[in-house]
């Protein structure tokens, strides 16, 4: 704990660190924000359902604590080892952040609705976290897709690596079996998420390096 501070109060003294955190913070608001709109706008512009290969040939099951709070313990964990060394926070914020920006493009460009036979999630319908488990936000899934950024984004910590890749595929068939999300959502998140990762290798190179020194502590 007391090397851990001293690594913080370093690391708080770095103004090049502190521009990247707090550019980061700001960028992943902006993320969050776009993602809020988008499922909002997807939502009244929902048309009908479309048959799925998978989801219309395999029983819905009700596994919405799975949905909701298997995501949590996994983000916990992810969290306490990109704050146990800060330099590693700007860049894999920033990968959530352009994670979550070119998604709600996605959201807003086609507008499917729900599938008909589908878990509903606990959550009050009136609640702010009900909109991004409202089921509109489709394509793609950021329960597959998040998990696998962050394998990318970890890649050199082989069991980090192999936990986020496997939270992804369980995630994935979570989402599959409780029918909030089709196929091509799931599939198609890992192609766009390897892309959206090289996207943010370029556009922050230098979150990257000091990323990179934050691995070798």
């Amino acid at each position: 704990m007391g090397q851990w501070l001293k690594t913080w109060q370093a690391c708080l003294r770095d103004k090049r660190f502190l521009a990247a955190l707090a550019g980061a913070l700001i960028f992943l608001a902006a993320g969050i924000a776009s993602t809020y709109f988008a499922i909002i706008y997807a939502t009244e512009s929902a048309s009908n359902a479309v048959t799925d290969i998978i989801l219309s040939n395999i029983h819905v099951y009700d596994i919405d604590g799975i949905f909701i709070y298997g995501p949590v313990i996994y983000w916990i964990v992810i969290g306490l080892y990109a704050v146990a060394e800060p330099k590693r926070l700007p860049f894999a914020l920033k990968n959530i952040a352009v994670f979550s920006l070119i998604r709600s493009v996605f959201l807003t460009l086609t507008h499917i609705g729900p599938f008909p036979e589908r878990a509903v999630t606990a959550f009050a319908p009136d609640s702010v976290i009900s909109v991004f488990t409202s089921g509109s936000d489709l394509f793609f899934s950021s329960h597959t897709g998040l998990p696998f950024l962050m394998a990318l984004v970890f890649w050199q910590n082989k069991r980090l690596r192999i936990f986020s890749i496997i939270a992804s595929l369980f995630f994935g068939a979570v989402v599959l079996l409780s029918h909030v999300h089709y196929s091509i959502d799931v599939f198609a998140a890992f192609f766009i998420t390897y892309a959206i990762f090289h996207i943010a290798e370029k556009l922050f190179a230098k979150d990257r390096e000091l990323f990179r020194q934050g691995l070798r502590h």
